[in-house]
């Protein structure tokens, strides 16, 4: 009877080794470009957003989520590293200055030797789809990847294995091209072959082609960083001062009064959208991207892939122009709250609760830990990251182990210990508030909580004197 029974007991250990290779979660990561923290159907009535608003309904929406920096790239580069911006060497944008005042390069030749062309992340850093290959994981990303354009940079050289998208910080949705210069990459190729077509559907295009190749058997990893409702980066007047949107979803929202108005561009007379016109296109493509999210999960439903998928939703930093960032202060590229905290949603059916508001304070630098321990792949030995696995937080409601966050963008610094933020941007405010009292930073306490003030600002001091003592990383530290 013994060798009868052995060909079983190796089926049970293959079958069983097999089930715990398929337990691996699939995980699935969208981001949004400068949404605004209200800018969700379930707390602003103005906005259309069903689809998120039912996602928050499926898990948990996160109130105190921040990002690391006020703006994209920095931000970007923290997510995909788990690591302060200071840290990683991504402090400070990988763009060009001149097309703020009008300038288009007559030559791709031109463009192809400036920094927004040359600078990018430093190859020694290892960015999360790299991580997760120990696990088996496949890797897809289809949006905006911001992190350099050179091959070495691009996310095919940096863990992913597929990729469609663009490589800078923004286009123009219909042409693809960043003031003038055509920015849509297939892989390490530029590809033309879908001009005209609208940036948010493309990229859902390709979600769904990525799920649909999946075949099941290994996790995947899809990361999907949408342009909306990011203003348009082109040159003209009237598209560069709104956001495009179709004009499918602009019919959902009440006609404007009027489009154009007498207003200034590159220091010049111009006809510019009017405000009433920019509220509603920027509300149209945050409606265009909801409703591809929709089918982006929806296909996740069509494969029976739900309850074995962690799904993230978050905006990559505070809304500008026509966003609406109520109650919180400020805006994109502040150091107020509403420049640095965003909506965050987070689904794992049978995992998480559903329905769930929580307010424990955390931050995208726990996106890296947490995807990690949630695959079972452990963080490369001899890195240092800055955040933790915040899963025992959404599942059980435990404390955040998060006690302070720092920021720094060029002269702009502000640091947020428990309750307590300190905010100093010369020339544009600062001072010490309550946050549990006073979200919206409206109540200076400075003069009366002077040592509260100063733990903050030597909190910060420390922070800032661990991140200069870290390895150098390029494309800004001086070494």
């Amino acid at each position: 009877m013994q060798p009868r029974s052995r060909p079983a007991f190796w089926f049970l250990i293959i079958l069983l080794s097999g089930n715990v290779a398929s337990a691996r979660p699939n995980i699935l990561l969208i981001v949004s470009d400068d949404q605004g923290y209200h800018d969700l159907g379930l707390l602003n009535p103005d906005i259309q957003t069903p689809h998120l608003d039912g996602l928050a309904e499926e898990g948990v929406r996160l109130t105190n989520f921040y990002v690391t920096w006020p703006a994209c790239t920095p931000s970007r580069g923290s997510l995909l590293t788990g690591r302060y911006p200071q840290r990683n060497g991504i402090y400070d944008m990988i763009r060009n200055e001149a097309p703020d005042y009008g300038y288009r390069y007559p030559t791709r030749e031109e463009y192809d030797v400036t920094f927004e062309r040359i600078g990018g992340m430093d190859t020694r850093e290892v960015l999360l789809p790299q991580i997760l290959k120990r696990g088996n994981y496949q890797s897809g990303i289809y949006g905006k990847w911001d992190l350099g354009t050179l091959k070495r940079f691009l996310p095919t050289a940096r863990g992913f294995d597929d990729f469609y998208g663009f490589v800078n910080t923004g286009i123009d949705y219909y042409t693809h091209e960043r003031y003038g210069v055509h920015c849509m990459y297939r892989n390490n190729e530029r590809t033309e072959g879908d001009r005209g077509l609208y940036a948010t559907t493309l990229f859902e295009r390709e979600a769904l082609r990525f799920l649909k190749e999946t075949s099941g058997e290994t996790p995947f990893f899809l990361y999907v960083p949408f342009n909306a409702p990011h203003s348009s980066s082109a040159l003209d007047p009237k598209i560069r001062s709104t956001v495009q949107a179709p004009d499918e979803f602009k019919k959902r929202y009440p006609p404007v009064k009027k489009e154009w108005v007498n207003g200034m561009r590159y220091g010049k007379k111009a006809n510019v959208p009017s405000k009433e016109a920019k509220r509603r296109d920027y509300r149209a493509a945050v409606t265009c991207m909801d409703a591809s999210i929709g089918r982006i999960l929806d296909a996740l439903d069509e494969k029976g892939l739900r309850d074995n998928t962690l799904v993230v939703f978050m905006s990559d930093n505070g809304g500008s122009g026509s966003a609406d960032n109520s109650p919180l202060r400020g805006h994109k590229a502040q150091m107020w709250e509403g420049g640095i905290r965003v909506p965050c949603l987070v689904r794992w059916p049978n995992k998480i609760p559903q329905g769930m508001v929580s307010d424990a304070f955390l931050t995208s630098l726990e996106i890296v830990p947490t995807f990690a321990a949630a695959a079972e792949v452990p963080l490369p030995k001899g890195i240092v990251y800055d955040g933790f696995d915040m899963m025992p937080v959404l599942q059980h409601g435990f404390p955040s182990p998060r006690i302070d966050m720092y920021w720094k963008r060029r002269d702009q610094v502000a640091a947020r210990i428990g309750q307590w933020k300190w905010v100093n941007m010369p020339g544009k405010g600062g001072g010490l508030f309550d946050l549990s009292m006073d979200p919206g930073e409206a109540h200076d306490l400075s003069s009366e909580k002077p040592e509260i003030l100063q733990r903050l600002r030597d909190g910060f001091k420390r922070w800032e004197q661990t991140m200069e003592a870290a390895e150098p990383r390029r494309p800004f530290r001086d070494f």
